[in-house]
């Protein structure tokens, strides 16, 4: 009898360790999410502050954004998500289907994939543009905090899927 009680206790106590596991795994995932939906905002309104607030600042950091490599957060923030801001009439970013993944035991590392569509209004030329592709994001958690420690986008002409005709 104090076997199966002691079976039954372990057994209980380890179901409640998985389910508040899933709920830190969750809180996490919805951070990294927050992350993302500011960096969103920044570049639509050329904001440097929620670059500055969730990415992490450090020697031989690279964000890559259009093509173009920006070697540290500075430069990220002064050299291109502000100045577009003065470019362009408007700019329209969206990022969906949203993946966030965390290696080993969620100990502090965790890498999201987002489709992305951005378009905008060029201010010099008029020209519009619509282009559609992937961001990767690379976080590390820092204090408590996750912080984005690396970013890249790729993007190419929007080409929608033609219907096919039967």
């Amino acid at each position: 009898m104090i076997k199966n009680i002691i079976a039954m206790l372990l057994l209980v106590l380890s179901f409640s360790t998985l389910a508040h596991g899933d709920e830190k795994h969750n809180d996490d995932k919805q951070a990294i999410i927050d992350i993302i939906s500011a960096i969103k905002y920044g570049w639509e309104n050329g904001d440097g502050s929620p670059f500055r607030k969730n990415f992490l600042d450090f020697k031989g950091a690279r964000y890559i954004e259009g093509g173009g490599q920006n070697a540290g957060l500075d430069s990220l923030v002064t050299h291109h998500v502000e100045p577009e801001n003065d470019a362009l009439e408007y700019l329209k970013l969206d990022f969906s289907g949203i993946e966030v993944h965390f290696e080993g035991d969620n100990k502090g590392f965790a890498w999201a994939i987002a489709n992305t569509r951005v378009k905008g209004k060029v201010n010099k030329s008029g020209r519009e543009f619509d282009k559609s592709g992937y961001q990767t994001f690379l976080f590390r958690k820092v204090e408590g905090f996750w912080k984005v420690v690396h970013s890249h986008s790729s993007s190419r002409d929007f080409k929608p899927k033609k219907e096919r005709m039967h």
